[in-house]
């Protein structure tokens, strides 16, 4: 059995860069029609879908789109639909703005509940806005893939993040109800939950020392880069995993068991 994603619809909601880029790659180089999102680096997202249609031979389109913003989405995903009939893989990847530092983190005690409301809009607000206007169009297909971006820190808070990993525990618990409620019409749903990924910018900040700590503790011996993330896209959009929803696939080299 192939991946059979050849000719599909991928969207992937923050791919200019980083896992986003990536994966709206890994996608290109299986055939599927892509849709490279991007909030402002217009300029980068347009240089990714020319490299891949020049070296994949496969449709690709920049969209921008701020996911934060209902309308934006409503109209970002209906124009994918004029252009291409379909969306048949949504990849809800899309981050607000983060910095991984466990240095100038902020305490539990130091937080404010806006600290809080601004990741929670940026990864359950911003997933719930593409869901809402792109679930219609998967039922009436009867087949959607539903991928959402979580974190290994809802598992094991290796540095507690508050405000990031509690939207991204948010986001999970979102996407197994979503599960649950889709199978019927032949929708599944599901996470991926990286560990640290470098290079990424919000990863750019993250001392030596905090990567050498966390190798060790890492059965694979090694930090995730962005390519180490696709492969679990790829499988979640595929018929390898036509009989799997409500799962969340950790991808952090055996950092945390689960």
């Amino acid at each position: 059995m192939n991946l059979s994603l050849k000719g599909k619809v991928v969207l992937i909601t923050g791919s200019s860069r980083g896992i986003g880029a990536a994966m709206a790659e890994a996608f290109a180089q299986q055939g599927s029609i892509v849709i490279i999102n991007f909030l402002k680096n217009k300029e980068r997202a347009e240089q990714l879908a020319r490299r891949f249609m020049e070296t994949y031979h496969t449709e690709v389109m920049a969209c921008q789109g701020d996911v934060t913003d209902e309308k934006d989405m409503e109209e970002m995903i209906q124009q994918i639909v004029d252009e291409f009939d379909a969306i048949d893989v949504v990849v809800n990847n899309a981050l607000y703005e983060y910095t991984f530092d466990p240095d100038q983190r902020k305490m539990a005690w130091e937080l404010a509940w806006e600290d809080y409301q601004h990741q929670i809009d940026g990864s359950l607000k911003g997933t719930y806005n593409v869901c809402k206007h792109v679930i219609p169009i998967m039922k009436s297909k009867g087949f959607g893939r539903i991928i959402n971006m979580v974190s290994d820190l809802v598992y094991k808070p290796t540095v507690p993040y508050h405000d990031y990993t509690t939207a991204k525990g948010a986001l999970l618990t979102y996407s197994q109800n979503l599960a649950a409620d889709l199978g019927q019409f032949g929708i599944t749903v599901n996470c991926i939950a990286p560990g640290l990924v470098y290079p990424t910018d919000a990863s750019r900040k993250t001392k030596e020392e905090v990567k050498e700590a966390i190798i060790a503790q890492t059965p694979l011996r090694r930090i995730a880069r962005p390519e180490d993330v696709a492969g679990s896209a790829l499988f979640f959009a595929s018929e390898w995993s036509r009989f799997v929803t409500g799962q969340c696939l950790i991808v952090d080299g055996g950092l945390v068991f689960k």
